[in-house]
């Protein structure tokens, strides 16, 4: 059994391989402020899950399951606006989202995702 680990730190990985899934850890926009809107926010980090998918064999066209935090439902449809921009058409994930407290105020979206690798 091979399991691969990326970025890995004392806590946790950002993403972690194992018999051809791979399991990318709740991303956040980086450098946050408390006024940055979910759209800023979304794009971000749709940023860092191409370059983690990149990093471990995948792209979004791959995508199996993602699960979106929201700190405020009511941004649903900001966030959304991204997201439909982003993900591959006829590729689209299984898919949860669910309004949540998040680690520090300054975040207003979390994506987790688990993608297929390789061909």
């Amino acid at each position: 059994m091979t399991i691969t680990r990326f970025d890995t730190g004392p806590r946790m990985s950002q993403a972690v391989v194992h018999n051809g899934t791979a399991y990318l850890a709740g991303q956040v926009a980086d450098n946050v402020s408390n006024d940055e809107g979910v759209e800023a926010q979304t794009k971000d980090i749709l940023a860092q899950i191409d370059e983690l998918l990149a990093t471990v064999g995948s792209d979004k066209t791959k995508l199996l399951s993602a699960t979106i935090y929201l700190a405020d439902m009511s941004t649903f449809a900001e966030m959304n606006r991204v997201w439909d921009g982003w993900v591959a058409a006829g590729h689209t994930p299984a898919r949860a989202t669910v309004e949540a407290k998040l680690a520090g105020p300054q975040y207003k979206v979390e994506i987790s995702i688990i993608a297929a690798t390789g061909a």
